[in-house]
């Protein structure tokens, strides 16, 4: 039996062997040409569009200027720091009561649900529910139960046969931009005296009359116990976020919490920025007018050429195709008509239904869109869209796939 080193060789040779040269032909699967000047990109995920915005760009400048504070952890911060003031800034905008922040939101997601499950307590998932939910039930020990995308109903059977927990959703899915039915849920989770937690990083800054996100503005704040959100998105920082209705919760997670206690607390100049950020996104309907504009239009567009879009409504694009060289095709062919999408495949996806992601944001022209839309028609039949579809097992609602 071979040690750890000839283990780890071989996970190395099989990974190069079996999907860099036969599945990728030697390439990268998430890396095609390079984007120009002229190019559009649909890869990030600036919804709003302001991540070189002047006001952002001043306030880390200046923050830059005079930055001398030393690293430290969060349990070191004083009420009067800059990141426990932007805390409460983002709780307000949110309609909670208190927050915390941590160094991203994979370190938000995995923390909180750290703390707030067991191997008494278990986590009820969503199928399409971001990956660093799965880590934190890991280290929380907890079981962890898979239940159908956006289907109350089989999450109301699952919490009938293993009792109370902790159920999870996003109200904006990273991956399709699939809509949650938030008060579905809430009501189902409710009944069961479970606690509901929402990742909102895909709704916050683009949801809502000041970006606030579906929880706060579907008026259900008092009945989600925790949201998440990345601060990388239609928010352009770098750090993580939850808020609660339970101030006594910060000092909890920033002495229990695994990603506050062992990580150092955020750079002045990141606050700085996501100060400045989040004043300017209250303030930016103009911009979510735009996004929800252009999402009305390309959506039935691009389902009208035959793309199969996985369900989804919102500003996230998912063209489902199927297998990784398929998606890699798609990928190459759009860039030649200069649109650039985000390849996503396994373990981001199942093996037979990649996905290129293209994400909307409100800098878009007209001309640009009506661009995206050419070349999505005129590449469809080369990249075998109709064998993709044919070939497909057809899914029923709520089926895992």
């Amino acid at each position: 039996m071979g040690g750890a080193r000839d283990h780890l060789r071989s996970r190395l040779d099989a990974f190069h062997r079996d999907r860099v040269t036969a599945t990728w032909a030697g390439r990268r699967a998430l890396q095609g040409r390079a984007p120009g000047p002229s190019s559009i990109v649909l890869t990030r995920n600036d919804y709003l569009n302001i991540s070189g915005h002047p006001r952002l760009v001043d306030a880390m400048a200046r923050s830059l200027d005079g930055e001398t504070a030393p690293l430290q952890a969060a349990p070191f911060l004083r009420d009067d720091h800059p990141q426990t003031l932007l805390e409460g800034a983002f709780a307000r905008h949110l309609k909670a009561a208190a927050g915390v922040l941590c160094q991203s939101g994979w370190m938000a997601n995995a923390g909180l649900i750290q703390v707030i499950a067991g191997p008494d307590v278990p986590v009820y998932l969503d199928q399409r529910a971001h990956a660093s939910l799965r880590t934190g039930v890991q280290l929380a020990g907890a079981p962890m139960k898979i239940f159908r995308h956006n289907d109350p109903v089989h999450l109301a059977s699952r919490l009938d046969r293993h009792g109370p927990g902790v159920v999870v959703v996003d109200s904006v899915y990273s991956s399709h931009g699939s809509r949650c039915p938030l008060a579905e849920f809430a009501e189902v989770t409710e009944r069961h005296d479970s606690l509901l937690v929402v990742d909102e990083s895909h709704s916050v800054g683009t949801h809502g009359p000041r970006g606030e996100g579906l929880v706060a503005s579907e008026g259900l704040e008092g009945r989600v116990a925790f949201r998440t959100v990345s601060l990388s998105k239609a928010i352009p920082g770098r750090a993580g976020l939850i808020v609660c209705d339970d101030p006594g919760f910060v000092d909890y997670f920033k002495y229990q919490a695994g990603p506050a206690v062992f990580s150092s607390a955020l750079l002045p100049h990141d606050t700085a920025l996501l100060a400045a950020a989040l004043e300017l996104v209250e303030h930016e309907e103009g911009r979510r007018a735009r996004l929800r504009e252009l999402t009305a239009w390309l959506r039935p567009e691009l389902a009208g050429l035959g793309y199969d879009l996985g369900g989804g409504t919102e500003q996230i694009i998912a063209l489902e195709v199927g297998r990784e060289a398929d998606v890699m095709l798609l990928r190459d062919l759009l860039e030649r008509h200069d649109v650039f999408g985000a390849v996503f495949v396994p373990p981001a996806t199942s093996v037979t239904r990649t996905l290129l992601r293209l994400s909307l944001h409100a800098g878009l022209t007209d001309a640009e869109a009506e661009q995206i839309l050419h070349a999505c028609a005129v590449v469809r039949d080369e990249a075998g869209i109709a064998g993709w579809l044919s070939t497909r097992r057809p899914v029923a609602r709520g089926q895992a796939t």
